[in-house]
This record gives structure tokens, C-alpha cells and sequence, in this order.
């Protein structure tokens, strides 16, 4: 697979953290494009205390990067910008009221919101992993525009049958569910059997 990963301004980069390690090991994934936004920078510096652009990736990923390359938003010219770039979709993880509105009103005005476009066009997964609380109607009317153009909403909300032991084991957690919606189930995630 080849996955388009973006990281913006919302709560929750332990998600995104979780998800790009997860990708960075599965065999399953040939190249991953990360592209974190402006306003993810400093979700990053403030909930896991990583700062800066440059080497954001080994950063986020304890080692160096095989697999992910880092984008900046502002290349509206990358690769997946276009739909004759090979993907098998992307994730918004988290995605930001912002960010939604941008892709649900087809606005295309940064490379994150033009490859969620371009993933919308080419009928390809697109998971918006929108983090906000509580919804207002316009919210609501985004992801409901998003939805009907072929996204999946897909809320960072953890679980807690698994009796998650620490927030890193959560984000871990919900990342491992977002993957098994793409098709890329992994060996360690949490599967709700409730006959034993």
C-alpha cells in the first residue's frame, strides 16, 4: 500500500504518533507521505513535546524513517497532489474543524485539503479523523458534506473495554482500529470478544 498520513492543529497527535509507527512496520506498506500542517506543529510541541519541522519523522518515530517521508503542506506541487499518483487512500489523524471544512468545501488550498480532494475524485478510502467537542451545526454540516463526497468520519474517540492501561496504549488502540478499516489489521490490536 501506498498511504497518504496528515497530522493538523486538532488534539490528539499521540494518534498520529501511534498510526505512523504502526505503518512504519508493516510490511503491507510500500511508502507512506506524511504531511503535518502548520498548526500541527504546535499540537506536537505542546502534547508530546516534540518540536520543529526538520526531522520531525525520526522524532515522532523513535528511529530513522524507511517507509514515511515528510511533505510540507505548502507543496501543492508533491506527488500526491495528483491523481495519477499511485494511493491506496489517506488519513486525517486528527483532523481539525478547519481542516474539515477545507475538504468538505472542496477548497483544495493546501497540499493536505488537495489530496484529500484528489483521494474524493479518485474514489479512494479517505478517514477523517475529526477531534472536537461538542459539535456545532456547522461541524455537523461538514462532516456531513464530507460523508456524502465519500469520506468516512471516523472520531478519535478510545475505547475502554480494553481496559487500556495508559493514553499511549489508547492512541495505540484507536490507531490499530483505524488501520483495520483501511485493510491493514494489525497483529496487536484489541478485538471485542464478549463470550469470554
Amino acid at each position: 500500500m501506498n498511504l497518504t498520513v496528515a497530522i493538523t492543529g486538532a488534539s490528539g497527535a499521540a494518534y498520529c504518533r501511534e498510526l505512523l509507527r504502526a505503518l512504519e512496520a508493516d510490511d503491507r506498506v510500500a511508502r507512506v507521505h506524511f504531511v503535518p500542517s502548520e498548526n500541527s506543529l504546535r499540537v506536537l510541541a505542546e502534547e508530546l513535546k516534540v518540536s520543529g519541522r526538520n526531522g520531525l519523522l525520526e522524532k515522532l518515530l523513535g528511529g530513522s524513517a524507511t517507509k514515511c517521508v515528510q511533505l510540507s503542506d505548502t507543496d501543492i506541487g508533491a506527488s500526491i497532489a495528483s491523481g495519477s499518483h499511485p494511493s491506496s487512500g489517506m488519513i486525517v489523524l486528527p483532523c481539525s474543524m478547519g481542516t474539515l471544512a477545507s475538504i468538505a468545501n472542496g477548497l483544495a488550498n493546501s497540499l493536505i485539503s488537495r489530496a484529500a480532494d484528489v483521494t474524493l475524485k479518485e474514489r479512494r478510502p479517505l478517514l477523517l479523523c475529526v477531534r472536537e467537542t461538542p459539535f456545532n451545526r456547522i461541524h455537523l454540516r461538514n462532516m456531513t458534506l464530507a460523508a456524502e463526497a465519500g469520506a468516512t468520519v471516523f472520531p478519535c474517540i478510545p475505547a475502554f473495554y480494553n481496559h487500556p492501561v495508559d493514553s499511549d496504549e489508547m492512541a495505540q488502540q484507536f490507531a490499530h482500529r483505524v488501520l483495520a478499516h483501511i485493510g491493514l489489521p494489525q497483529p496487536g490490536a484489541y478485538v471485542w470478544k464478549p463470550e469470554e
